[in-house]
């Protein structure tokens, strides 16, 4: 049987203030599984933990728990040089993020893979005027294609955002206050009243 293409193994990430005291400022928990190639939705409200939950699946922030596993590979466990043959995380500038590591590069398993299986794209800036819309969409659906797994982060503020969501997009992932929760389809996510609420006046009728 072939390995999910990409499963988020109870994953989390707590962020503390104080060395004696330490108090937890941030956590966030992600549980889920994409079996294979996909168009992957990803929204939720800005500090919701949706970068964070990004630069853990690309292996560039280290989990406090879980583990992530590109086609069974522990990414947490690949070289760092080599994390990005896996996983790769495009952040507006599309510069890729540095990596974290537990351990020296030398104790560190080689990549399984020689291009990036998954692809996440962390709210790219959408231009109605210069045909770039169409072009990365076209992207995405090339990616998808040749067996990838494509996440595509927006925060919706045009309506025009929800169509592209909504015609590209085969699930999706809602994260608000570090609480992540998968949908299968649009229909289903949008019928998720945090959602309706964050949304506002963009929600479907």
């Amino acid at each position: 049987m072939a390995k999910p293409l990409l499963h988020v193994d109870q994953v989390a990430k707590q962020y503390t203030r104080g060395i004696i005291d330490k108090r937890v400022t941030f956590s966030l928990a992600a549980d889920f599984t994409i079996d294979g190639p996909a168009v992957v939705g990803v929204m939720g409200p800005n500090g919701s933990g949706k970068t964070t939950l990004f630069e853990l699946i690309t292996g560039s922030n280290l989990p406090t728990s879980g583990r992530v596993l590109v086609e069974g590979q522990d990414i947490h466990q690949v070289k760092t040089r080599e994390r990005d043959r896996l996983a790769i995380h495009y952040h507006q500038s599309y510069q890729v993020r540095s990596f974290q590591k537990s351990k020296p590069n030398f104790m560190l398993d080689h990549a399984a893979s020689d291009s990036p299986r998954i692809h996440l794209f962390d709210e790219p800036q959408f231009n109605t005027q210069d045909g770039y819309i169409g072009f990365m969409l076209d992207f995405f659906k090339k990616l998808r294609r040749e067996g990838k797994l494509v996440f595509l982060c927006l925060h919706p503020n045009e309506p025009y955002h929800i169509d592209i969501l909504r015609e590209s997009c085969e699930q999706f992932i809602y994260v608000q206050k570090g609480v992540v929760t998968q949908a299968p389809d649009f229909e289903t996510l949008v019928e998720d009243e945090r959602v309706r609420a964050y949304l506002g006046a963009l929600a479907p009728a």
